[in-house]
């Protein structure tokens, strides 16, 4: 029985040091980037407003993903250039009187990464749904809201791709 457990717990050991191999998406993501990221973002005629939250949106994703630098163009691994489709309302709930009260908001990135003299380009998408009351408009708060979200799961799309990228480049 001392003897069975004395194997167990060394095979325990075994595998504590051994690991099991699993390396984080945003490891391989990093791998691809860099570690000093810049970005810039394409500013839309109709929408000026919302390409500073997708500017905010992409540094703050780039920070808490990969732990990366964000430093001037100039200095940086890979530059990101970052456009904004129109933001793309649709009604998806509606309540008994025929009244909207849900809608989805749909944003569309349009990504150049230039990295190592190489530019390859990415199309990502983001939705948020959300409600208001009956009859009512959007508030720009609501609409905000709604692209900020929005775009941040497109970045988030993003990052899975390069993450893809980096893990296909290592095999």
């Amino acid at each position: 029985m001392k003897n069975t457990l004395k194997i167990i717990l060394l095979l325990l050991v075994l595998f504590n040091f051994v690991g099991c191999g699993y390396t984080p998406s945003s490891k391989f993501a990093r791998q691809t980037l860099g570690e000093k990221i810049s970005t810039s973002v394409v500013i839309s005629a109709l929408d000026p407003e919302n390409t500073v939250l997708i500017k905010d949106a992409v540094d703050s994703s780039l920070i808490q993903v990969f732990h990366s630098s964000l430093v001037d163009k100039n200095i940086s691994d890979t530059h990101l250039v970052l456009k904004m489709s129109e933001p793309l309302y649709t009604p998806i709930i509606y309540d008994s009187n025929g009244y909207i009260i849900g809608y989805r908001m749909s944003i569309t990135l349009f990504i150049s990464r230039y990295h190592n003299g190489v530019s390859t380009k990415y199309t990502t998408r983001g939705n948020f749904d959300f409600k208001v009351a009956p009859n009512a408009v959007v508030t720009d708060k609501d609409r905000f809201d709604a692209i900020k979200v929005s775009a941040e799961k497109a970045i988030r799309a993003f990052i899975a791709q390069v993450s893809a990228e980096g893990a296909r480049a290592k095999e």
